[in-house]
């Protein structure tokens, strides 16, 4: 890899992890529950860009199959906190 581009996958890393931080942030500091289902979602999602930016910075395959895995779990995750804060129940 060229260093340009070593560069910019080191600086989206570090903006990914700035993201997370601050996603963190508003999961513990959220005013509402309803902030903090979105904080949990917007965590997976930087998790997976984390990882995939850590597959392609160490040219790694298997990095790849588990930000899948971390986005499929993600997703299940998301939609049963919503059905529960919405229903006060997850499975009807």
């Amino acid at each position: 890899m060229t260093d340009w581009l070593l560069w910019a996958l080191d600086a989206a890393l570090g903006l990914a992890l700035l993201a997370m931080v601050l996603t963190a942030w508003r999961l513990l500091r959220g005013p509402t529950l309803t902030d903090r289902v979105l904080a949990v979602d917007t965590l997976y999602v930087n998790t997976v860009a984390l990882v995939i930016l850590l597959g392609l910075r160490l040219g790694s395959d298997l990095l790849f199959e588990a930000a899948l895995l971390i986005a499929l779990l993600g997703f299940v995750g998301t939609v049963a906190l919503s059905r529960f804060v919405a229903r006060g129940d997850v499975i009807e």
